[in-house]
């Protein structure tokens, strides 16, 4: 009975080398053959093995060229100083109302029932 188990064990053993060794070569020769078909150029972008290109960043305009560019644009009266986007000044855009003006035509509004309900869709 000992012999038995001794005979098994060993048989285990020898399997289980016998299985790490197979899986070594394999996958070194599906390495292998990985590098020879990214050499050749036969691997599609995206597929494994073939390397993301990176930006590169001094493609990128360098901030004393897009600061030139914006003074430049300023001079010519193109964009006003400190806009970020075209759409008028502050000055421009701000109510002339007061708050408290506001706060009572939105009282009223909701009274009327004209202010759309929490959750609702405001119809254009």
């Amino acid at each position: 009975m000992t012999m038995k188990t001794a005979l098994s064990l060993i048989a285990a053993a020898v399997a289980l080398m016998a299985g790490q060794a197979y899986a070594q070569t394999d996958r070194a020769a599906v390495k292998a053959e990985a590098a020879a078909a990214n050499k050749k150029g036969e691997l599609k972008p995206g597929e494994a093995g073939t390397p993301v290109a990176k930006p590169d960043p001094k493609a990128a305009p360098k901030r004393t060229d897009v600061k030139a560019e914006a003074a430049a644009s300023e001079k010519k009266g193109e964009q006003k100083a400190g806009e970020a986007a075209p759409g008028g000044t502050k000055a421009e855009m701000k109510s002339d109302k007061k708050r408290a003006d506001v706060k009572e035509e939105t009282k009223a509004a909701v009274k009327k029932g004209e202010t759309p309900k929490a959750g609702e869709a405001v119809k254009q």
